[in-house]
C-alpha cells in the first residue's frame, strides 16, 4: 500500500487531536440530573434519514415525555463534528458513519457504537460533474477532489484510490463539507466530489452529475452506527433502549410506508420526489447488533487507516461494540 500520510493525516488526526483535548473535560452528570429533569441530546445530519424524519414528527418527544425527558436535537453537517460533541458532553446518541468512530477512538472519546442502521455499501459515492471526461477512478489523477475530512467518504476516496493504484499524490484533495463541495462540484472548481446519501443521488438529478463509483461497485462495505456517550448509557440505559426501541419504529414507517414518508420528506425538503424514493432505496435502513461480518468490515477500514497514517495507533475496533441495548430491543419486536 503506497499512499502516503501527509493528505489523510491531515483530515483524520487533526480531528483526533481535537479530540484528544476534548475528551479531558466532558461534563459530568449531575445527581441531580439522574433524578429528574434529564435531557436527551440527539445529534442529526442531512434530511432523509430515520432521525431527521423523526425530528420533524417529533417521535422522540412523543416517547419520552411519558418517562418525564426533555428531548433537544442538534444538527451537524457530517459524522465527526458528532463526536467533539460527544466529547465535550454536550451529546448523548447520534448516527455516523464507520470512519468518524475510528477517530473518536482514537481520540479517546468515551462512546459506544450501540447498533448498526446500514451495511454501507451504496451509501458513499464518488460523483463526477455532467460532460466529465473522467471515465474511470485511474482518470481521477491530477484532479481536484471534495471531501469532508474525516467522513466516511473521506476514507472511501482514499480505499477507492487504493484500488485504483493511485496515491494521494497523484492528486489535489479540497477539504469541504457538502454545503461547500456541491457548488464547487456545479462550477467547476472540482473536478470530483467524494459524498454520502442524499448529497450523491440529489446531485446526480439535479445537475445531470454521474456515480464514478459507490462502495457496491468497489466492493467496500461500510456500516454506519448509532452511537451513545459510554456514561449516557451507563446512567440511563432504560432511556439508552428506549432511544433504540423509537428508533426502529420510526425505521419501520420508511419500510412499511414508503410512499408516505417519501412525500413528507420531499415537501419538507423541497426535493423531487424520485430524488427522495431513491436515496431511501439506496440507504437500505437496518436496526442490527454488530454482527460478526459489520464488525470485520469496521476493523478492516481501522486497519487501512492506520497503514496510510491516518491514525496513529492500532485500533481493537470491539472495544467501543455494545450489542446490548439493540439486542433487547430485538428481542422484544
Amino acid at each position: 500500500m503506497k499512499l502516503t500520510k501527509r493528505k489523510i493525516a491531515a483530515g483524520v488526526l487533526t480531528l483526533i487531536l481535537l479530540l484528544n483535548m476534548l475528551s479531558g473535560c466532558s461534563e459530568k452528570t449531575t445527581t441531580a440530573e439522574q433524578k429528574g429533569n434529564v435531557t436527551v441530546n440527539i445529534g442529526v445530519q442531512g434530511s432523509t434519514g430515520v432521525l431527521p424524519y423523526a425530528r420533524e414528527k417529533k417521535y422522540f418527544e412523543k416517547a419520552f415525555e411519558k418517562e418525564g425527558v426533555k428531548v433537544k436535537w442538534s444538527e451537524f453537517e457530517s459524522g465527526p463534528p458528532h463526536f467533539e460533541a460527544l466529547a465535550s458532553g454536550r451529546l448523548d446518541f447520534g448516527a455516523t458513519g464507520g470512519t468518524p468512530l475510528i477517530a473518536g477512538q482514537s481520540g479517546n472519546v468515551d462512546f459506544k457504537a450501540i447498533a448498526v442502521t446500514t451495511n454501507g455499501k451504496k451509501g458513499n459515492s464518488i460523483i463526477i460533474p455532467k460532460g466529465s471526461k473522467i471515465k474511470e477512478l485511474k482518470d481521477l489523477k491530477g484532479k481536484k477532489i471534495a471531501v469532508a475530512k474525516g467522513s466516511s467518504a473521506y476514507n472511501f476516496l482514499y480505499m477507492a484510490l487504493d484500488q485504483a493504484g493511485l496515491t494521494d499524490k497523484d492528486i489535489k484533495i479540497v477539504q469541504l463539507q457538502p454545503d461547500e463541495a456541491r457548488p464547487a462540484l456545479d462550477n467547476g472548481s472540482v473536478d470530483a466530489w467524494s459524498t454520502w446519501e442524499p448529497y450523491a443521488t440529489t446531485a446526480i438529478y439535479q445537475t445531470g452529475a454521474k456515480s464514478l463509483a459507490d462502495g457496491e461497485d468497489l466492493k467496500i462495505n461500510a456500516p454506519s452506527f448509532l452511537v451513545a456517550r459510554t456514561q449516557f448509557t451507563k446512567e440511563h440505559p432504560d432511556l439508552t433502549v428506549l432511544f433504540l426501541k423509537t428508533y426502529e419504529k420510526v425505521r419501520q414507517e420508511f419500510i412499511n410506508h414508503p410512499d408516505e414518508v417519501t412525500v413528507d420528506i420531499a415537501k419538507k425538503e423541497k426535493l423531487e420526489p424520485e430524488i427522495v424514493s431513491t436515496v431511501l432505496k439506496r440507504a437500505d435502513l437496518i436496526l442490527s447488533p454488530t454482527t460478526k461480518e459489520f464488525a470485520k468490515a469496521h476493523q478492516q477500514q481501522a486497519d487501512f487507516l492506520y497503514n496510510v497514517g491516518g491514525i496513529k495507533t492500532k485500533l481493537d475496533t470491539s472495544k467501543v461494540i455494545e450489542n446490548k441495548f439493540v439486542e433487547k430491543v430485538l428481542k422484544k419486536q
